[in-house]
């Protein structure tokens, strides 16, 4: 039997790892800056991004749970859940696909998008912010 060869370790530079750390800082500062802003405003961080990807839904077609549940890496039962949950509170409102009876489409409500327009124009401010930092970390990543 041939002898085994040693599986091939990806060769890192030290400057690769100051790079990924001070990306992941980065990142990390503004998961928390948006976790903190969330619940200031009543929201868990996950109800806020379901808001979020409701409202930035990619196409024509209005948001889905199916769908949502895709974005957000859920499962649909949980985001069947989380829908409830802002559904209760008056932030979104469910209705089922004219075309599909078996989905259901969910869009914000007046009340949830102006929640929402508040909390985004706060993250936005934070990007202008912190993104030259994310990008300067970003930049030196794939520069590698």
């Amino acid at each position: 039997m041939p002898p085994r060869r040693a599986a091939s370790v990806p060769r890192v530079r030290p400057a690769d790892y100051v790079a990924l750390a001070a990306f992941r800082h980065a990142l990390r500062h503004f998961l928390d800056f948006s976790a903190g802003a969330a619940r200031a405003a009543g929201l868990t961080p996950q109800q806020h991004q379901a808001l979020l990807a409701i409202k930035g839904f990619p196409g024509r077609d209005p948001a889905t749970v199916g769908g949502l549940a895709e974005r957000l890496c859920l499962r649909p039962h949980s985001t069947v859940g989380l829908v409830d949950r802002l559904a209760r509170r008056g932030l979104l409102q469910r209705r089922p696909d004219r075309r599909d009876h078996r989905r259901v489409q969910v869009r914000l409500t007046a009340r949830g998008e102006a929640l929402l327009a508040r909390l985004s124009a706060a993250h936005r401010d934070e990007l202008r912010r912190v993104g030259p930092d994310l990008l300067r970390a970003l930049e030196k990543i794939a520069a590698r």
